[in-house]
């Protein structure tokens, strides 16, 4: 049967138009909602951050380390004070006497102080995560996108099962409480736990949102709503953040702050409907064509009598759920195109995700003021955002991604030739070379939407984000790895990032195509080979037929 399953819905729907006031409202709505989860993903760099800090005298008839700081200063070094902040000289009988050799030394079995200049507390100083222990606050982060790989996996069958806005609602709840309830954390393990709950939330509310309003609108409204809205949205939340943290020291206060908002959007409840198209699916038809007609009056455009026949949209739908009911997860690898794209995809996203959260993670590691760097960190995407939306029909999609990625490599590697004494310049080359990951992880949204076939896009684009959240599970340790080599994370990142702009050349171009319905429509993936014109000529366009090698 002809699957003309999403273009019939948005030509019965045309006489709506593309931008009345219904599409707005919820362009606007949705896209507001995404500000919790750009914080929210980025807000550990604050949470977690690792003050300055040295080890604590044991000598009871010494002052405490606090007292000591206080009246000489955090930077001045008291007598007890080893070579590095996991150590301290042993202390005889006075305390301002040093073992013999004064380089006999020992644990810091007294705990730590921590430097109050940046921060009142964090769960670093709150539980003594440094030395030995500076291993759990990666793990933590990690943990965080743990959840978040989590929510990638059951979000879209939550969705299709009980409905993409009850969805989106409760996931807005689950992460808004779940951040307060970690404010109480009694330990390193509890708050890690809600961590990964928390993780949850936020990727599944992000992902909701989206699908929420790509379904409700028109083809040209919904890459605008995706680009230009959803990943705005987004990109304001990350640069609220290092405002938030600025005026609020404390780590249990500032997940505080981050978490009220969510609660503003629960009267949303009653503005956002549900999507019609899933309604469809579901053979809830009334319910649909009330929402399509509560949308005509919004915009002040006549609705036909009747909106959806029996005849046409509903049986499209219903055919539309048997056929995806004889497709699974192994679909993806079953022929030749849609198995190099699917592996490609993987590969792509893994690399786009794990230098992307590495250089926003890795704000506070930046020389210079780290408030400053997480804002223009933020402001880079914002600005990347609309570039990408102004640049997307303007050039074939995978020079787009190549060109994006390349430039991102090329300035991270650029740094290992960067002198020691030259912070700044190190600093200005890894923001720069944000400027090209960025652009490319919100663009492999729209490209991998795009490349997969009807028939499995939903389950080829939860493959592709469950491997993105693999690459962010991994990032936090590729940082940790900068305490022993400043230089490595970045060396990792720029060969990642290179090696994905190579790969992307193999994608086959989107632009101004037909999506593919069935995977005998999925495309072909490009070869460069020394094969000469004739031959080349003999090999069948990848833009037309859409045939497959099986």
């Amino acid at each position: 049967m002809s699957n003309g399953k999403i273009r019939d819905f948005d030509e019965i729907t045309s006489f709506l138009g593309d931008y009345g006031l219904f599409q707005i409202l919820i362009m606007v709505l949705l896209s507001v909602s995404t500000m919790p989860a750009g914080y929210m993903g980025v807000i550990v760099v604050f949470v977690s951050d690792t003050p300055e800090h040295y080890c604590r005298s044991s000598n009871s008839s010494a002052r405490n380390g606090t007292e000591w700081e206080q009246g000489n200063g955090f930077h001045e070094r008291g007598s007890w004070m080893g070579p590095d902040s996991c150590s301290r000289y042993k202390l005889r009988e006075n305390w301002t006497e040093k073992a013999a050799g004064f380089n006999d030394t020992e644990q810091c079995l007294d705990g730590w102080v921590f430097s109050t200049d940046k921060y009142t507390a964090t769960i670093v100083s709150e539980w003594d995560l440094v030395c030995d222990n500076a291993w759990k606050v990666p793990f933590s982060t990690s943990f965080f996108f743990v959840g978040a790989l989590i929510g990638s996996f059951i979000s879209g069958h939550l969705s299709d099962r009980f409905g993409r806005k009850p969805v989106f609602f409760f996931t807005m709840i689950l992460q808004t409480v779940t951040a307060l309830i970690q404010v109480t954390s009694v330990s390193w393990v509890m708050f890690t736990i809600l961590n990964c709950l928390r993780g949850l939330g936020q990727i599944s509310n992000f992902v909701a949102s989206l699908v929420l309003g790509s379904e409700m609108l028109s083809k040209s409204a919904r890459v605008t709503y995706i680009l230009l809205g959803h990943s705005l949205g987004f990109g304001f939340g990350y640069a609220l953040l290092p405002l938030f943290a600025y005026f609020i020291r404390g780590w249990r206060m500032l997940l505080v702050a981050a978490a009220l908002p969510g609660f503003l959007f629960i009267p949303m409840w009653c503005l956002i409907p549900e999507s019609p198209r899933w309604l469809l699916q579901k053979g809830r038809v009334e319910e649909a064509e009330l929402v399509i007609r509560k949308a005509a009056q919004w915009n002040r455009v006549p609705a036909p009598e009747v909106i959806f026949r029996a005849g046409d949209c509903l049986e499209l739908m219903q055919n539309k759920d048997e056929e995806e009911q004889t497709y699974t997860y192994m679909d993806l690898m079953r022929t030749h195109n849609i198995r190099n794209i699917t592996i490609l995809g993987v590969f792509i996203w893994i690399s786009v995700a794990m230098v992307y959260y590495g250089l926003s993670l890795n704000s506070s590691n930046l020389h210079g003021n780290i408030y400053l760097n997480c804002f223009i960190s933020a402001a880079i995407d914002i600005a990347v955002y609309v570039a990408t939306w102004l640049l997307i029909d303007r050039a074939p999609r995978p020079t787009l991604l190549f060109t994006t990625l390349m430039f991102c490599g090329i300035m991270l590697l650029i740094i290992k030739l960067v002198p020691e004494d030259m912070p700044i310049m190190f600093q200005v080359l890894a923001l720069v070379g944000k400027i090209g990951v960025s652009a490319a992880y919100c663009f492999i949204y729209v490209f991998f939407t795009e490349l997969m076939p009807t028939v499995v896009r939903n389950m080829g684009l939860g493959i592709c984000a469950t491997a993105a959240r693999i690459g962010a599970i991994i990032c936090p340790y590729l940082l940790y790895m900068g305490l022993y080599s400043k230089i490595l994370p970045y060396i990792i990142f720029g060969t990642a990032s290179i090696m994905a702009a190579a790969i992307s050349m193999l994608l086959p171009d989107t632009r101004n195509s037909k999506l593919p319905d069935l995977l005998t429509q999925t495309k072909h993936i490009r070869r460069f080979s020394c094969c000469s014109k004739e031959t080349l000529s003999t090999q069948p366009d990848a833009t037309e037929g859409f045939k497959e090698v099986n």
